[in-house]
């Protein structure tokens, strides 16, 4: 049998995440739910999720393309629903790309992969919301 998720609460509205893989994340509620401000909020876990997802498939086609990748980050802008729930609408992510000589045509073409192929969070969301994204390319210090 595969390990749980688990998410215990740890009083007031501070809960703590289990991952299967034995990782641990505090997440807690904004102060207008009673929350104090402990750790993340829930929704914002999600958007991070797509975040690690799609970076994580960028970095990995970019190196297989043998492009000279130093850093990566995403910037994600979401606007989210004003009633109940409050799911995301859009969501725009910003890919910020770092290292010599790297392709334009191969880093589109990660971001492409990424988000239409291989990506769960960003499948996952897109569901409900209208996932854009763009791209800029600096060269390495």
């Amino acid at each position: 049998m595969s390990k749980l998720a688990r998410v215990k609460w740890a009083g007031d509205m501070t809960f703590i995440g289990e991952s299967p893989s034995g990782h641990a994340v505090v997440m807690d509620a904004g102060a207008s739910s009673g929350g104090l401000d402990h750790g993340i909020r829930p929704m914002e876990m999600l958007l991070l999720g797509m975040g690690g997802c799609s970076s994580i498939d960028v970095v990995m086609i970019l190196k297989k393309a043998r492009q000279k990748i130093t850093d990566c980050w995403v910037e994600l802008d979401a606007e989210r629903a004003d009633d109940h729930p409050k799911v995301f609408k859009k969501i725009h992510a910003h890919f910020v790309l770092t290292g010599q000589d790297l392709d334009k045509k191969h880093v589109e073409r990660a971001i492409q992969l990424s988000m239409e192929k291989y990506c769960s969070a960003s499948a996952q969301l897109a569901a409900l919301a209208t996932i854009t994204t763009d791209y800029e390319i600096r060269a390495a210090e």
